[in-house]
C-alpha cells in the first residue's frame, strides 16, 4: 500500500479547519497528523509531527502565517507550505513567496482544486490559483512589483541564468546535469548560490523570478 501525505491543518476558525479535516480525511492520499490554530501552536505541530505539507491561512492570532512559515521552514525544511487564503493582494503573494510558501491556494477554491493544489506541491512544484497566476504574471512579475533588485539580478552567472531557467520549467537538479552535461553537485552549488544572492528561499520562488525575467514563458508555465 502507498504511503499516505501526512499534512497538518493550520486555520484559526474552528469550523473552517474541521470541514478541511474530514474533506482530506476523506482521501485515501492523505493522512492528517496534526491541527494548530495559531502561527506558535503550527510550529510546535511541525515540530512533534514532521508532516510532509501544511494547509496553512495567512491571517491568526499571536503569529500570524507569514511569519509562520519562516519558523516552519526552519524547524523543518522538508516540509511544504501551502498557503490556503482569502487574500489576493499582491503583496500578500509576494510576501508569502520570500517567507518561503511553495504554494498560494484561494479560499474560493472547490475540492478538486485544493487537491490538486495539494498534490502539486508535495510533488515539488509550486501552485498559485488561477486568479493568483494572473496577478503573478500580470502584475509584480511585468514590473510593478519586483522579487528582487536590478543590482543583485546583475550578479547572476550565465550559468547560472540557464539553471535559474530550467528550474523555472520544472527540471529537477539531477534532470538539469544531464541536460547542461554537470554533476549533480555541481547544480546544487549553483542553485544555492542564485538563492543566496537574490535572498531566495525556495523552488517557487525561483520559478517567479524566471517569469519575471522572461527566462520561461506564460505558455511553457502552463505546461
Amino acid at each position: 500500500m502507498e504511503k499516505k501525505s501526512r499534512i497538518a491543518i493550520v486555520e484559526d476558525c474552528t469550523i473552517l479547519r474541521e470541514g478541511l479535516r474530514s474533506l482530506l480525511g476523506m482521501s485515501l492520499d492523505f493522512e492528517i497528523v496534526g491541527e494548530a490554530e495559531d502561527g506558535f501552536a503550527a510550529i510546535r505541530c511541525v515540530e512533534n509531527y514532521q508532516p510532509d505539507l501544511v494547509l496553512l491561512d495567512l491571517s491568526m492570532p499571536k503569529m500570524n502565517g507569514l511569519s509562520a512559515i519562516k519558523d516552519i521552514k526552519r524547524v523543518s525544511p522538508k516540509t511544504k507550505v501551502l498557503v490556503l487564503t482569502v487574500h489576493e493582494q499582491d503583496e500578500y503573494i509576494l510576501e508569502a513567496f520570500r517567507a518561503g510558501a511553495d504554494g498560494y491556494c484561494l479560499k474560493d477554491a472547490n475540492h478538486d482544486d485544493l487537491i490538486s493544489a495539494i498534490k502539486i506541491v508535495l510533488s515539488g512544484k509550486p501552485y498559485f490559483s488561477p486568479g493568483v497566476s494572473e496577478k503573478v504574471l500580470e502584475g509584480y512579475l511585468e514590473g510593478k512589483k519586483t522579487l528582487k533588485s536590478k543590482s543583485s539580478w546583475e550578479t547572476i552567472t550565465a550559468r547560472e541564468r540557464e539553471i535559474l531557467k530550467l528550474v523555472g520549467e520544472g527540471y529537477k537538479n539531477k534532470k538539469i546535469a544531464e541536460l547542461l552535461c554537470l554533476s549533480e553537485k555541481t547544480v546544487e552549488k549553483h542553485r544555492a548560490n542564485i538563492m543566496e544572492k537574490l535572498n531566495l528561499h525556495n523552488t517557487a520562488a525561483l520559478t517567479a523570478l524566471a517569469i519575471e525575467k522572461g527566462l520561461v514563458t506564460k505558455e511553457k508555465l502552463k505546461q
